[in-house]
């Protein structure tokens, strides 16, 4: 009865999660369409859409033909107004996904721009809403995949995130306010708009919860994928690197067995370098076509450089993002814009790296004492008082009566997977947490949050760092414990709440935002 009632709750909750994602998704798309039906765009050159360049080598097409969308769209379509409120929706970089969508990478400054998305949009527009062209045109059609795909992705990234959560933190009421808050997050509008938000935090957090899961293979190939959405896909790589320093030092000093140490290592590597792998395939693919074939006096600077990074440079040219470059007097009013999500991010690192500092310091490798281990186990997680800790129910619930060998041996065998991480009947029978789990994730903040502050834009913060489940496990503490005060919650959802409609409103009508 209790892993059909736990069983039952983690559905109820799903559910829950999924009518929440769902919601925020279609309020956000009407914001959008109110605000642009109310207010006039500070810039209408998005809807500009010229033929394609004839000498371009389109990375799509690799997957369904380079001409397919070669030519402008010829109206009058069937659906006029309908495709004209697509096509005015595409802003800011909107325009530079639909466009190598559409093109392939025409110019230099296009590759600072990933191709999952572009991929993803033109594959979707080529098959399943191909039938839409005639109606409101090709451009019409590839925005609105764009939109398709990443509403949706943000649906699965919401059930994802639940689902670690609720490994993670033991507590499926702590791991629900988390996904919620992580719903209404104030980069929501990017989320809903052709950004690399959506299929970034779907691939991170969808790879980090198999990652947890113990499968590993699984795992490897959904970070990977961060790779292909975004630059700092690469980051992802640490979450192995961290698991294979401590699955070596177990086999090394532990265990004393030398080719299960090089196995490892071995095994640690080559995830590393195939989550990090399409970053450097698409620096690779860049450098063939804009420096292969030409005269040193045609090459581009970067081009001769002893390691020709075309990223590095075309951030540097074209968006003067640098170490330090932002700290200009005026550019603080984005300091200002991005202080609320640096300061929550702060308060969570400190908040956590506070409660198990032998841990954090010794990057796992010495545990908390047990005492204030266990005393700190609840509320810091965001459990409230009353809150029961539960977490997934077991695929195999009948095997639990058949000894605690058994449950160690189980146990044994997921720590191998990952560091410490309990199987599922521990995780229901034994809510003790191992804040060794949080050790990657919490560095991981860190290095997002300094490169943020520091070498970025830094606006961008607001939606840069709101695919870190950190942030949402320490705005649920906040919200839940009896030991802060209710408007500190309540600070947190307005800020939510003001950012949404601030972003809409401005987004939406091409004006800066973050």
């Amino acid at each position: 009865m209790a892993g059909k009632s736990t069983a039952d709750l983690h559905y109820n909750h799903t559910r829950l999660v999924l009518k929440y994602a769902v919601i925020s998704r279609l309020v956000l798309i009407s914001l959008i369409v109110l605000w642009r039906s109310m207010l006039s765009p500070y810039d209408t050159s998005g809807s500009i859409n010229p033929s394609c360049l004839s000498n371009t080598t389109s990375i799509i097409g690799l997957f369904s033909g380079s001409n397919f969308y070669s030519k402008p769209d010829s109206p009058p379509f069937l659906l006029p107004r309908l495709a004209s409120v697509i096509e005015d929706s595409i802003v800011w970089d909107s325009v530079y996904f639909v466009r190598i969508a559409q093109c392939g990478y025409e110019y230099e400054q296009n590759y600072a721009f990933f191709p999952l998305i572009p991929i993803c949009i033109s594959l979707l527009s080529r098959t399943v809403l191909a039938p839409l062209i005639p109606f409101i045109g090709q451009r019409a059609v590839l925005g609105l995949s764009g939109y398709v795909l990443n509403n949706f992705a943000f649906v699965l990234a919401s059930f994802y995130l639940y689902r670690l959560s609720a490994i993670i933190l033991k507590d499926s009421e702590v791991a629900l306010r988390a996904t919620i808050l992580f719903c209404l997050n104030p980069a929501s509008i990017f989320y809903s708009s052709i950004y690399t938000e959506s299929m970034y935090a779907l691939c991170s957090i969808g790879g980090l919860y198999y990652l947890m899961r113990g499968s590993n293979n699984i795992a490897t190939l959904w970070l990977a994928l961060t790779g292909f959405a975004r630059s700092n896909g690469v980051l992802n790589a640490g979450y192995i690197c961290f698991q294979t320093m401590h699955r070596s030092y177990k086999a090394a000093f532990v265990r004393k067995n030398a080719g299960g140490t090089l196995l490892v290592l071995l095994s640690g590597a080559l995830r590393s370098l195939f989550i990090i792998s399409p970053f450097i395939a698409f620096q690779a693919y860049g450098y063939y076509n804009m420096c292969v074939g030409g005269t040193s006096d045609e090459m581009r600077p970067w081009c001769k450089a002893r390691l020709p990074l075309l990223y590095n440079y075309i951030q540097s040219r074209y968006w003067g993002v640098g170490f330090l470059k932002y700290f200009q007097v005026k550019q603080i009013p984005n300091f200002v814009l991005a202080s609320p999500i640096l300061s929550l991010a702060l308060c969570t690192i400190i908040h956590y790296v506070k409660l198990w500092p032998e841990v954090f310091v010794s990057l796992g490798f010495r545990e908390s004492s047990p005492n204030k281990e266990s005393a700190a186990s609840s509320m810091p997680l965001g459990r409230s008082a009353g809150s029961k800790s539960v977490g997934f129910p077991s695929e195999n619930r009948s095997d639990a009566g058949q000894g605690d060998s058994l449950r160690r041996r189980k146990l044994a065998v997921r720590e191998e997977n990952y560091v410490v991480q309990p199987s599922e009947d521990e995780a229901s029978e034994n809510p003790g947490f191992k804040p060794i789990i949080l050790v990657p994730f919490i560095l991981h903040l860190v290095f997002m949050v300094a490169t943020a502050f520091f070498v970025m834009h830094v606006q961008v913060s607001t939606r840069f760092l709101s695919a870190s489940p950190p942030l949402y496990w320490f705005g649920s503490y906040v919200m839940a414990s009896p030991r802060l005060s209710k408007r500190w919650g309540y600070i947190i959802w307005t800020y939510c709440a003001a950012y949404i409609l601030l972003g809409s409103l401005l987004f939406s009508n091409f004006y800066p935002f973050t």
